[in-house]
């Protein structure tokens, strides 16, 4: 088997024509019986990693997975996309899991989903060690290391796996683990020289913001307000916060349910359900609720309360745009928050209090800091980003910087001739040349920095240092008592002139009073009402009505992303169909006639006029000179999408500007290649014609503007 049957069962089986980055490097190494880690943001495509060897592989492969209700989720979406799935779990009778063990030692299926206890039991081994098993998949792997954010000790049991299978690869996935998680996790699973894939962290799809705590309930009706429609999950601290939220969502008319981990099993599933299935929209809960949901059209995140760790949050956020559609993630802040995590950490007593506060500290400074929030979360998880994002509130509402190369400088320098050994309060005081017994026992004092910040204030140094660890030029080594270390975003402010930008101080102070006063003078209030494309909703609609009479969830119909783009090309044949992202061969089987007809008779009703459709609302926009991407963020559409609302525009008539958006030059390519293509033309035969550097959009407008 090679990478080219591995395609052909990506495009077979789920719909898309290329893999993400780094998911063929994956595969191929599984491929070659060797064991890897990977790490992959939520939504970044980490089951297609073993989902897609295990159809080509002969065998089956073995997914240990942690929640009852994730493996119920995959299992289903794997059997809506014709892939042969089972799980093995409590959930099941015996003569159903004698069925399922029976299919397993037969090769009948291709994955068989367990729970590490079902995995570990005695009954189960003999069986294991007589099927032919072609891959273990450890997912969610950062359970297995007390590092981790959610350890859990029967994860801890998996290293028997390479023991008992020496011959068999093992292939570790997560979404959240920091480099001391990584090692461990590589040391408890006993890997054999294992292959670490770190994919980008990235999520630009997300937009993220911080707000302070005061006023929250009447912030958050402003927030849902303005998306009257999405599904969202609203996370709280606390059982009864979540009760009470829920009831205050429902008394002023949004649908809403609590969840958390004191309701009944029964409860709990019922809730989950109608969430899965869109009866329900919103779920206030605490962090019980989301690891085992695998809903791709989830389009925001609120977090009542500050969590206790990046991890975990990154790792909640990202249950958000997990089709990659644009999705909202809202955090409240307050010192309070703080203390109450600290007071909970404290309580615990586990032997990792220390490295537990410490990662609070950094969550801390996330939500205070004044620095782009997806460089934080990136240099965080050790991927070196070095420029501002464009998708969060602080680069939306920039403050007012100073070139701290120089700060910088004096900081990394010190850290590296104090041999990468101090945490920062120490650093502050060699900096500032204080006269501390300990200096001068340890010589410190005799470092050609000794003293080089001494004008600085301490106050001000310890935010200019949070301010370099969140921007990535140094990172905490919790394992070794919280010591600086140096990054190569380091070594490049120290030896290549890299400038450093700094938050002027008195902005941040200026900045979280007005913050304060602005959320206690008002909830934040929409300057226009979001409009849904029409025929986006008439998809949604139908792809609903199609899911309740199979009795699946909507999103294994067809995600969000997947109607964006079939309501944007207007597919309404089998091969304009195929062409667009999440329509594989058994999807189209099954729906793809539904949905062409809707999208013929959408185009049909609107063929001759679009008077009072949601087109001219981007009109609207379009005269106030506002660019794509700005129209589509106050939208909340995809560009595509208005692409095609101004190519609709163009054709009937209404004066549209193409080259805001096009280049002449660009315009005139696409008339003059137009009559070496055969008639009519079509899209994708112009963009190979012109080398693929045109893209397809640019391309419409330009042919609807000549006609």
């Amino acid at each position: 088997m090679d990478i080219s049957s591995a395609k052909a069962a990506l495009k077979k089986y789920f719909g898309y024509d290329n893999f993400r980055p780094m998911q063929a490097d994956i595969i191929e190494n599984i491929l070659q019986k060797q064991d890897c880690v990977v790490l992959m943001p939520t939504g970044g495509g980490k089951s297609i990693c073993y989902q897609i060897p295990s159809v080509i592989l002969p065998g089956c492969s073995v997914v240990v997975s942690p929640l009852i209700s994730l493996m119920k989720d995959q299992v289903e979406g794997l059997r809506s996309n014709g892939i042969k799935a089972s799980f093995l779990n409590s959930s099941l009778n015996s003569s159903e899991q004698r069925l399922v063990e029976e299919e397993f030692f037969q090769s009948q299926i291709d994955l068989l989903y367990v729970s590490p206890e079902k995995l570990l039991s005695q009954e189960f081994f003999p069986l294991l060690k007589r099927a032919n098993v072609n891959l273990f998949a450890i997912d969610e792997a950062h359970c297995i290391s007390s590092w981790g954010h959610d350890f859990r000790p029967e994860y801890t049991q998996l290293g028997f796996l390479k023991r008992q299978f020496p011959d068999i690869p093992v292939v570790a996935l997560t979404a959240t683990a920091d480099k001391i998680t990584r090692r461990d996790i590589m040391d408890k699973l006993q890997l054999e020289d294992p292959q670490l894939f770190i994919a980008s962290f990235d999520r630009p799809n997300l937009s993220l913001e911080v707000r302070p705590g005061q006023k929250r309930l009447e912030q958050i009706l402003a927030f849902i307000a303005q998306r009257p429609k999405d599904s969202g999950i609203i996370y709280c601290l606390s059982r009864k916060r979540t009760e009470e939220m829920a009831a205050k969502l429902n008394d002023r008319g949004f649908r809403a349910a609590h969840y958390h981990a004191g309701m009944s099993p029964a409860d709990r599933d019922q809730v989950q359900e109608d969430f899965i299935n869109d009866n329900i929209p919103i779920i206030c809960a605490t962090i019980a609720f989301g690891m085992g949901i695998d809903k791709s059209n989830v389009r925001w995140i609120i977090h009542y309360n500050l969590p206790k760790n990046i991890e975990g949050y990154y790792q909640e956020i990202g249950r958000a745009g997990r089709d990659g559609a644009k999705a909202a993630t809202l955090l409240f802040y307050s010192f309070a928050d703080v203390s109450l995590m600290q007071d909970i950490i404290q309580k615990n007593e586990s032997e990792n209090t220390e490295v537990q506060l410490a990662k609070l500290e950094r969550m801390q400074q996330y939500a205070e800091s004044l620095a782009c929030r997806r460089r934080i979360l990136l240099n965080y998880f050790g991927e070196d980003l070095n420029e501002n994002c464009g998708n969060c509130d602080i680069c939306k509402n920039p403050p007012e910087y100073i070139d701290g190369t120089v700060i910088a400088q004096k900081a990394l320098s010190a850290v590296y001739r104090l041999k990468e050994q101090v945490g920062v309060n120490m650093l502050i005081n060699v900096l500032r040349a204080s006269g501390r017994r300990e200096i001068m026992e340890r010589g410190y004092d005799k470092i050609k920095t000794y003293g080089a910040g001494r004008d600085i204030p301490f106050v001000e140094w310890r935010d200019y240092m949070h301010q370099l660890i969140n921007l990535g030029y140094l990172e905490v080594a919790h394992d070794q008592h919280n010591v600086l270390k140096l990054t190569p975003a380091s070594k490049r402010a120290l030896f290549d002139q890299e400038a450093v930008q700094l938050v002027k101080m008195t902005t941040v102070k200026e900045r979280l009073k007005a913050e304060k006063a602005k959320a206690k003078a008002s909830a934040p209030k929409s300057t226009r009402q979001r409009t849904r494309d029409e025929l986006f909703e008439e998809l949604r609609q139908l792809r609903k009505r199609l899911a309740q009479e199979r009795g699946i969830p909507p999103y294994l119909v067809f995600s969000d992303a997947t109607l964006e783009e079939m309501s944007a090309t207007r597919a309404m044949n089998d091969l304009d169909m195929q062409r667009v992202s999440g329509v594989g061969q058994r999807k189209l089987q099954l729906y793809g006639d539904e949905f062409q007809e809707a999208i013929r008779d959408y185009v049909r009703r609107n063929s001759n006029h679009i008077s009072g459709s949601t087109v001219l609302v981007t009109y609207d926009f379009y005269k106030e000179n506002l660019s794509i991407e700005e129209i589509a963020r106050e939208r909340n559409l995809s560009p595509a999408t208005v692409y095609s609302h101004l190519e609709e525009l163009i054709k009937n008539g209404y004066e549209v500007d193409i080259y805001r958006y096009i280049s002449k030059e660009e315009a005139e390519r696409v008339w003059k290649s137009r009559k070496y293509v055969e008639q009519p033309a079509r899209l994708k035969d112009l963009y190979e014609l012109m080398n693929r550097e045109i893209p397809y959009e640019k391309i419409r407008l330009a042919l609807a503007y000549s006609k």
